[in-house]
């Protein structure tokens, strides 16, 4: 099988029948991606790992030696059951094969090997059905070989119970063993300055080393190939939105954007006039706009949107604000239409666009849109619809991007002619983090607050420990409403009792899997509706599965101050503004990330009232549910937060949310650990782009992207 080639077909490598389990099991289909499924761990021919620790229902990869194996025949079927018993000097544990009368020639007392398959239990006594397995081999050749085979490590890698480890091992060597040249993606200089190895040799040293010391330096160089070919592909992306042409769109003196400015009662903060001042000369730029803006919840990222706005407008372009959430939408609308005012709002007409509209209502903000009369949209999925068109889009805003797909995205900035493009997240985005997931745009930041925030107290309600507590948090809701103050109530579920998966709250809960909802919105206002101290106090509830109309009505009962305590689920997690709110109780808030329960938080304490968040808990103390918990109580600092929330669940999670093939796909490369790996590979990236644009003389790098980076993933960039 000479010449096989990193994009070779899998198939065409190791036979359809190997390549489509692994198709089924990882999603592979080609050499390349096959050879990129690296060891997790390395194990020893002398290791035992330990067989009493083995979890039920997972599978396994051991090194143990056959103490017994006995056949007989089965009573309530034909056929032999044939046991193994093996163990690895401590524990013992059973192998079950069924009319395979044929292994008791491989497996003989005394013989070592891995054996790898799902653990089950029989009769209290753990066991591996059927499982795989390869024998070391003990005879002459053996011997000869003892001393090197004795210290050679033996990768076990990630699997399943259809794929299991020593056949993915396997099917490596046989790949590796056909496998042509590999051009090196890296430049000579780099791989030279770093002591790192050469492409082929890599592969080669990660998947089957010699011994120890060969690993390490295999692992640098594919960790730094991982990320000089995506910070590669997203530095070309970002050539190529420069390419593209924008039409400018700069602010007229005594226009809209001056007489704004002058009508607002405050003075923007230092970071708000820095980043209005980059996306203002963006909207004058000889390409389109692609800003990230993130900043904590109500620093004011709206507002920076709403003047970017008025800048557009002035030249008769229309912008669109697309929200993951009615409530969110017609908040913003509200909100943008009490910010410009009697004079502006009349001019600029922001008008809302929703699925969930009237028929008739629907229509006519329609018309407003392609009209261009509406020169500010605001709307959810309902403007990415083909009968949604406007008269000259100049600027899309995407408020919390994670919420939305690529190709959402892209329809809606489809729908004009290249127009400049802003993003807002309140979810702060560590420095490695933006520069992996988000490096084809400018990254802004606004850290400062505006004035008058009375801050946020948060606290730890241990209930693992301190049961008695839980009936104190609602007494400590009814003191706030006895102040004229209101409280928000955040559920993990709707319906504790009638619990779906798509129920869980507005997204997924990030608590264990095993543990079950107990307080849905459903249950705490029947808990509270028999409160004596809740008799007067009036509760309503809220979540993503009311229609739109009754949500909107309630918040907008809410904000009026005509509902004391709102009973919700994670629905009001974005943009809902109310500063009479002085209370966030958050139940179960172990079954939430840290990011969202900052979001959360940032409900409260937005007027004049100093904000208290209460996090309700029965997670045990030192586990990872409660670590999330306190880390929110202990600190307001959003970025802080950020990368205690990297260093707790890893970047997967976070990188897996920015939905497009090329940048959720990490191997090695970890955005936390590789900080200044990262940072390198960049610099040595833009060098290289800047000096040879086509890689014309970088065949290995080209060749690398085209692998990495296929069409779909273009794709996939070129809408981000």
């Amino acid at each position: 099988m000479p010449g096989l080639s990193l994009s070779s077909r899998l198939d065409g490598a190791v036979g359809g029948k190997t390549a489509a389990a692994f198709e089924r099991a990882f999603g592979m289909k080609t050499v390349g991606e096959l050879l990129e499924h690296y060891p997790r761990r390395y194990a020893r021919r002398g290791e035992l790992t330990p067989i009493a620790s083995l979890p039920l229902g997972e599978p396994v990869t051991i090194v143990a030696e056959v103490v017994s194996a006995t056949e007989r025949r089965m009573q309530n079927r034909r056929g032999s059951l044939l046991e193994v018993i093996i163990s690895d000097g401590d524990g013992r544990l059973s192998l079950t094969f069924f009319n395979q009368s044929w292994r008791l020639k491989d497996l003989t007392p005394g013989r070592r090997g891995i054996f790898s398959g799902k653990v089950g239990e029989y009769r209290r006594q753990t066991q591996l059905t059927h499982p795989d397995y390869s024998l070391f081999d003990d005879l002459e050749e053996a011997r000869a070989e003892a001393e090197v085979n004795a210290k050679r490590p033996i990768p076990i890698y990630p699997a399943t119970s259809t794929v299991p480890s020593p056949l993915v091992q396997k099917t490596i060597a046989l790949v590796l063993d056909g496998l042509g040249a590999v051009d090196d993606p890296l430049p000579d200089d780099l791989r030279e300055r770093r002591g790192l190895v050469g492409a082929r040799t890599a592969l080669e040293h990660i998947h089957r080393p010699y011994h120890d010391d060969e690993i390490p330096p295999a692992v640098e160089t594919l960790r730094m190939q991982e990320a000089f070919v995506l910070q590669t592909a997203l530095l070309q992306q970002r050539q190529f939105v420069r390419a593209l042409s924008a039409t400018k769109r700069p602010a007229a003196p005594g226009g809209l954007l001056e007489r704004f400015d002058a009508s607002l009662p405050f003075a923007l903060t230092p970071d708000q006039e820095t980043v209005g001042a980059r996306i203002a000369d963006d909207l004058v730029g000889d390409w389109p706009m692609n800003r990230l803006v993130q900043g904590e919840v109500g620093s004011g990222k709206t507002l920076v949107a709403l003047r970017a706005m008025l800048q557009v407008a002035e030249s008769g372009g229309q912008s669109a604000l697309i929200a993951p959430t009615e409530v969110l939408a017609a908040q913003h609308v509200r909100s943008i239409a009490k910010m410009l005012g009697p004079q502006l709002a009349p001019e600029l007409m922001p008008t809302l666009l929703t699925g969930q509209l009237p028929a008739a209502e629907r229509r006519r903000a329609a018309l407003r849109v392609a009209s261009g009369q509406a020169r500010i949209v605001v709307g959810t999925h309902a403007l990415l619809s083909s009968t949604t068109t406007f008269a000259d889009l100049g600027f899309v805003v995407v408020d919390e991007q994670h919420r939305f797909g690529v190709d959402q995205r892209e329809a809606l900035r489809a729908k004009g002619d290249s127009p400049h493009t802003l993003v807002l997240t309140a979810t702060p985005i560590p420095r490695t983090v933006a520069m992996t997931v988000f490096g084809d745009l400018d990254v802004s930041t606004i850290r400062t607050m505006p004035a008058g925030r009375a801050g946020i107290q948060t606290f730890v309600a241990p209930l693992a420990e301190k049961p008695g507590w839980f009936a104190r948090v609602w007494d400590r809701v009814a003191e706030e409403v006895a102040k004229t103050h209101q409280v928000f109530v955040v559920c993990a579920a709707i319906d504790a009792e009638k619990l779906t998966s798509d129920e869980v709250g507005d997204e997924p809960a990030e608590g264990p899997a095993d543990a079950r909802t107990r307080w849905g919105v459903v249950q705490v206002r029947a808990l509270l509706d028999t409160l004596p101290a809740f008799a007067d106090i009036r509760v309503e509830i809220l979540h993503g599965k009311m229609h739109a109309d009754e949500k909107d009505a309630v918040m907008q009962a809410f904000a009026r101050g005509d509902i004391d305590v709102l009973v919700a689920t994670t629905v009001i997690e974005v943009g809902v503004d109310v500063p009479n709110a002085s209370t966030m109780v958050i139940l179960e808030a172990d079954r939430f990330g840290v990011s969202q329960l900052h979001q959360l938080r940032g409900r409260v304490g937005r007027g004049g009232l100093p904000g208290l968040c209460l996090l309700v808990t029965e997670a045990a103390p030192g586990t990872s549910s409660r670590s999330r918990v306190e880390a929110v109580a202990r600190t307001l600092d959003g970025f802080e937060l950020a990368e205690v929330d990297l260093e707790l669940r890893g970047e997967g999670d976070v990188l897996g949310g920015a939905q497009s093939g090329v940048r959720s796909s990490l191997r090695l490369l970890r955005v936390v650990t590789d900080a200044e790996l990262i940072v390198e590979a960049r610099a040595v990236a833009e060098t290289v782009l800047a000096d040879d644009p086509a890689l014309v003389r970088h065949p290995g790098l080209a060749a690398a992207l085209e692998r990495r980076v296929g069409i779909e993933e273009r794709a996939a960039l070129a809408k981000s």
